[in-house]
């Protein structure tokens, strides 16, 4: 009903000047929170990475720029990092320690953490303090992709006690959304008194973001994906305003109960099979590229992404062959077959679950729509990777897989080198294709609406854009 209010034609008056950008996050609201104590949403990502920061950081375009670290060396054949801390204090203004950030990401690091990360830091032998300015990262075993874990927010240093950071940004609560002033670095002007390096944000549901920034009371949409991509097409958004990231990731099912019909791989092949994915994705947003592959690219795998075998064959003769299948097992097997697939809410999924229930019902299964939460025998994976590595693909697609891709995955982790680890990778990959463990459907779509004035914006593979990236001059 907030859409219908807004003008009907043309895009509002853009915000212009010397005035605090004003930021829209999807999701929950905006509030700090501890990323060892559990999963962070998308509003807790984005807060967190602007008033704290890791070793390293993402710039505007996806890349490894400093953090607290001002710079770093590769030793030991890629076993330990070194890393050489700049001048930073905490929003109290006491000076940050290389102890503390030692004990905060051990703390990340621990078997018991509950940090989203924790389970791809393993390879981490010791965080050890060298000097007051001077921390190591000793590593079991090489891991050229160390730097990308390290720029995640879930890896920003935070004092445990009062979840403080070092900035580049200083919270403060309000009525309207969080206000982000900008912290000065030594020797500079206060720049807190500047509206330009101020920043407020709000953390709220699609159809509010996209309403907001609709009526030109907003600079920036940030977390969109297809579950909300469809409310763009009919509130006049201009084109130049609308983004979409070249993101990297999993979107697809992954098979969650190995059980009746699903204990076979060819029952879960036949539902692969069935799916057109060409139509499921362009229903949505008609450049959504489709996919077949777990990976989307060779990455640090052995060989190239593994194909299924019946890729090679039309749409028509899957949906027939998948047919054969799932007559064969009501021969065998009294009653219909029933398939619960767990989806959020939002019209994008209500698209694709619809393309999913006409494919599965052309081959004579019945598919049953849940919520996210819910118990099922598929669940939606939408996933954008933290760091390219195949390793992260395999492990994340692999909710209920076979032992072999369980040992394989293991094999991987455990590789003494980069090129046993690169052969474990291809073999999980092929074994979980093999195994019909995981659907691939698509890449994430990942999507940003952007005022004209934040010039310094930039699609990347991260979808990833970090709130002090977003103007080239101030004004």
């Amino acid at each position: 009903m907030l859409l219908l209010t807004l003008p009907s034609c043309g895009q509002a008056p853009r915000r212009q000047g010397n005035v605090p950008v004003v930021a829209s996050t999807i999701g929950g609201a905006a509030a700090l929170r501890d990323p060892s104590s559990g999963r962070l949403d998308f509003a807790q990502r984005v807060l967190v990475d602007a008033t704290a920061q890791g070793l390293v950081r993402f710039d505007a375009a996806g890349g490894i720029e400093p953090g607290l670290a001002e710079r770093w060396i590769v030793i030991d054949d890629g076993r330990s990092y070194i890393f050489r801390l700049r001048e930073a204090y905490w929003s109290d203004g006491s000076p940050v320690s290389a102890d503390e950030v030692v004990r905060s990401l051990r703390r990340a690091a621990a078997a018991g953490s509950r940090n989203a990360l924790t389970p791809y830091l393993a390879v981490i032998d010791q965080i050890v303090e060298m000097t007051p300015q001077i921390i190591e990262v000793r590593l079991k075993r090489p891991r050229p992709d160390l730097l990308k874990l390290f720029a995640q927010p879930e890896l920003a240093v935070l004092r445990a006690s009062s979840l403080s950071g070092s900035g580049p940004f200083r919270a403060e609560a309000t009525r309207a959304g969080v206000m982000l002033r900008a912290i000065p670095g030594p020797g500079d002007d206060d720049a807190n008194a500047t509206p330009e390096n101020s920043l407020r944000l709000f953390g709220e549901r699609a159809a509010v973001a996209i309403a907001r920034f609709r009526a030109g009371q907003s600079d920036l949409i940030l977390g969109g994906s297809f579950r909300d991509w469809p409310i763009t097409a009919g509130v006049g958004i201009n084109p130049a305003n609308l983004h979409i990231d070249p993101a990297r990731g999993l979107f697809g099912l992954a098979v969650v109960r190995r059980e009746g019909f699903l204990a076979d791989a060819g029952n879960r092949a036949a539902i692969s099979m069935a799916v057109d994915r060409a139509r499921l994705t362009s229903a949505v947003m008609p450049d959504w590229a489709p996919t077949e592959t777990l990976l989307p690219a060779q990455l640090d795998s052995a060989v190239p992404p593994a194909l299924p075998t019946w890729s090679i064959m039309s749409l028509d003769a899957r949906r027939e062959a998948a047919r054969a299948r799932v007559r064969l097992w009501q021969q065998m097997h009294a009653g219909p077959v029933t398939i619960r697939i767990a989806l959020p809410s939002g019209p994008g999924a209500t698209l694709v679950w619809g393309h999913l229930a006409e494919a599965m019902l052309r081959i004579g299964l019945s598919p049953v729509r849940v919520a996210a939460d819910a118990q099922a025998e598929l669940r939606l994976i939408d996933e954008v990777a933290p760091y390219d590595s195949g390793r992260w693909y395999v492990n994340t697609a692999c909710a209920a897989c076979s032992p072999e891709a369980e040992s394989l995955i293991a094999a991987g982790r455990e590789a003494p080198d980069l090129a046993q680890r690169a052969q474990r990778i291809a073999e999980a990959d092929a074994e979980l294709t093999r195994d019909a463990a995981f659907i691939p459907l698509a890449q994430p779509l990942r999507w940003s609406a952007v005022a004209l004035r934040l010039d310094a914006w930039q699609r990347n593979t991260r979808a990833w854009h970090p709130l002090n990236h977003l103007r080239n001059d101030k004004e």
